[in-house]
């Protein structure tokens, strides 16, 4: 495993991409909160009849995947031509538009347009930010630093449910839910006006030809201030050597093999493709959406109602946070692959358990039934959160080479939402016709997925994103222990300036 030589600068960065991260989170979170919101349901007329709500909760949840799928087609090509930070601040303004227009709903049509709009920005954040994370990150420490993506979308998650607690409790009901859907702004226009002080991604200005900039770059990510560590420069030397040489070499191939279309036609990056969609997909097919979508139903089937049910909703994610950070912490040690199984495997023994939970006790009154079956939800949170959430985007935005990373990390979350269209479009109706029979295809599904894991995926935890080509049997034009040698020609090729102004 290489050194992790990472600066207060470095942090600063993620820190400010995090903003983003929250965005997708709370965004995504938000609207399961206002579905038990007293005046959200009385607004729209949609107290009174179940099957009526129910269409219009799947379509509310279906559109905003729609608009995330559209999205995520659309920031890998925005990110290779315009860069990381003109998109970012892109799919900032949209997410404000969408916040906007969701808080100021005065019908049912708006309010599905918006979410749709909203839908579109969060998709292309959430691609965008787990790359640009993954381009400034050390190899030893990348899973501790990217993996903030996912336990600060969760945090995201956790703000939501708060809110939507302290708003349940107003008198004002227009302002129980105009309120918590108008917060949905403070976090992209954060991240917008923060912008200024986040640099564009070195591999990215390298893909340009912008040398200069990249090691400028490159050099503050690992040296902290005028602080001169002759290590810590060593160590940016070799970095920066690698990476320029995997570009050129990387360059040299993709022109000579007939670009775009090697995605699909080159082997060795189909296979990145379909395991960057497979990792997503087989994330969602834990049932971890539908179970926090339509956590109020399912509460209300243990015979839980009221400010309890939302009170449950917010200390479930509340829990999967500080297991998101957790998982952050120890992926770089366990590994990436390994993780995402234990997850899984913990997945389908929990919801096995909180379906028997159902079939046993649902419209009971049995206290200590229903009580377990709080508790296997709450394990079940727990070991998502704490081995697949973050995870899965960490491995997406490692797996690909620089040139297709948008491309390839897009494609990939395309995974997360054609599966959360169908699984969320059907949640109602499932859940009211058959109701825990639902979740019993994801223990299955899940069964299926662990076995591919295991048997097809390569792991990655301690590799350079350069070197990482060398598990799917590419080419690596300079191995990280040997690209020091001969450092100091090396770097006087390779960097543009001296390291005495570091």
């Amino acid at each position: 495993m290489h050194g992790g030589h990472y600066s207060a600068f470095n942090i600063r960065i993620i820190l400010v991409l995090t903003l983003g991260s929250l965005t997708y989170g709370y965004a995504f979170s938000v609207i399961s909160n206002t579905f038990g919101q007293p005046g959200f349901l009385q607004y729209f007329s949609l107290a009174d009849n179940a099957s009526y709500t129910n269409k219009i909760e799947g379509s509310i949840s279906g559109l905003f995947s729609a608009g995330g799928i559209l999205g995520a087609l659309t920031v890998g090509y925005m990110c290779d031509k315009h860069g990381r930070k003109i998109t970012m601040n892109t799919a900032a303004l949209i997410c404000i538009i969408g916040g906007a227009l969701q808080a100021g709903s005065i019908n049912v049509a708006m309010l599905l347009v918006a979410r749709f709009i909203t839908g579109c920005g969060i998709g292309m954040m959430v691609v965008l930010i787990p790359i640009f994370q993954a381009e400034i990150s050390p190899p030893s420490s990348r899973g501790l630093l990217v993996g903030q993506h996912g336990a600060w979308i969760v945090f995201g998650y956790a703000i939501a449910s708060w809110v939507g607690v302290g708003t349940f409790h107003s008198s004002d009901l227009s302002f129980q839910w105009r309120f918590p859907l108008a917060l949905q702004c403070v976090f992209p226009l954060g991240l917008f006006c923060c912008s200024p002080w986040v640099p564009e991604s070195p591999r990215w200005l390298l893909m340009q030809g912008r040398h200069a900039e990249s090691w400028d770059i490159i050099s503050r990510l690992h040296v902290d201030g005028s602080i001169v560590d002759t290590n810590k420069v060593s160590y940016a030397q070799k970095e920066f050597h690698q990476m320029v040489k995997q570009v050129e070499m990387d360059s040299h191939a993709w022109i000579a093999g007939g670009g775009a279309r090697q995605m699909y036609s080159k082997a060795s990056y189909r296979k990145r493709m379909m395991i960057g969609f497979f990792t997503q997909y087989s994330a969602q097919a834990t049932g971890a959406m539908v179970v926090s979508n339509y956590m109020v139903n399912l509460y209300n089937d243990l015979g839980f109602d009221g400010g309890l049910v939302l009170i449950l909703g917010a200390l479930y994610v509340t829990v999967a946070t500080m297991a998101n950070f957790l998982a952050s912490f120890v992926m770089d040690f366990i590994g990436r692959v390994r993780l995402l199984i234990i997850g899984m495997i913990g997945c389908m023994i929990t919801l096995g358990l909180e379906c028997a939970m159902e079939a046993e006790y649902m419209g009971t009154n049995n206290r200590v039934g229903n009580s377990l079956g709080v508790f296997f939800i709450f394990c079940f949170i727990f070991f998502y959160a704490g081995g697949i959430d973050a995870t899965s985007y960490v491995y997406c935005s490692e797996i690909f080479p620089t040139h297709i990373r948008s491309h390839g990390m897009a494609f990939s979350m395309i995974g997360t939402f054609l599966s959360t269209v169908v699984f969320l479009e059907a949640g109602p109706t499932a859940l009211f016709t058959i109701r825990w029979y639902y979740y019993v295809m994801f223990i299955c599904l899940t069964a299926v997925h662990v076995t591919i894991l295991w048997r097809y995926f390569p792991e990655t935890k301690g590799l350079s994103l350069e070197e990482i080509n060398m598990r799917f049997g590419d080419e690596v034009a300079v191995h990280f222990p040997k690209a020091g040698d001969d450092s100091s020609r090396n770097f006087e090729s390779n960097t543009p300036e001296s390291t005495e102004g570091i």
